[in-house]
């Protein structure tokens, strides 16, 4: 059995290429590929996706116990992340996110991540 195991934890921007931009920017669907140090990965294979809407920081303690509840399992304003696991066309295996966090006043859009790149393993449980 194989497992995925991370070789390389990048947490670095990157930009996104849609052929099809998302019809809600702040809830994304899987890019077709992404530009990191100049170089452009089109995106073969989207292996897997999730989100996670905790807040951290200083978001972490601002909101009504029923209303983080609510806020942890759709998000909120500035708040949560999209994940996709994703293969490219050389074959790497790359986790990206889209954090919905504004980075300004003057900046209100999230940013693209690129996580860290996963290799394939042999798994020697069982």
């Amino acid at each position: 059995m194989t497992e995925l195991v991370p070789i390389h934890f990048y947490d670095e921007t990157i930009e996104v290429r849609f052929d099809e931009p998302p019809v809600r920017e702040k809830a994304p669907h899987c890019p077709n590929a992404f530009v990191w140090n100049d170089t452009t990965y089109p995106i073969t294979a989207a292996l897997s996706e999730w989100s996670d809407f905790t807040r951290r920081g200083r978001m972490a303690n601002n909101m009504r116990p029923a209303h983080a509840a609510t806020a942890a399992t759709r998000g909120s304003l500035n708040v949560g992340r999209y994940y996709f696991r994703v293969q490219v066309a050389n074959g790497q295996i790359f986790d990206i996110y889209y954090d919905r966090a504004m980075k300004s006043v003057d900046d209100r859009k999230g940013q693209w991540v690129l996580y860290r790149e996963l290799e394939q393993h042999e798994s020697t449980a069982g």
